[in-house]
């Protein structure tokens, strides 16, 4: 199965379409220029609270996702609340992550550094 394409949007924040600028200035794909916005009034307030934890650590989410998000603040939610959520639902989560692109995977492709990470201790031997 084919890898799935990185949007354009997700590609300008990593930092990805500066790298490889012609693949990603010849890519059309539709804008879409709103933000994920606020939650569904619908969702309790420790879904609520989740939604806007998953916006704040997700930048490039726009309102196609808002399907998406809603399962994952619903289920980060009950998490939250500390319900017993089970393996389905944090199955369930993982793949709207992934579909998101919030999967730690995803942050190691963009470039994104684990915190706390630790200066070589080589580096001082081996200076350029």
């Amino acid at each position: 199965m084919a890898k799935p394409r990185t949007p354009k949007a997700k590609a300008a924040v990593t930092g990805q379409a500066a790298v490889r600028r012609k693949k990603f200035e010849e890519r059309h794909e539709p804008v879409v220029a709103d933000a994920v916005g606020e939650p569904f009034e619908w969702l309790n307030e420790f879904a609520q609270k989740a939604w806007r934890e998953i916006a704040s650590e997700v930048p490039w989410l726009n309102s196609s996702h808002r399907g998406h998000l809603a399962i994952a603040a619903n289920i980060r939610g009950r998490m939250m609340k500390g319900e017993d959520v089970g393996v389905q639902a944090m199955n369930l989560l993982r793949q709207c992550y992934g579909q998101m692109g919030a999967t730690p995977a995803d942050a190691s492709k963009a470039g994104a550094k684990p915190d706390g990470e630790r200066k070589d201790p080589a580096d001082e031997f081996f200076d350029e």
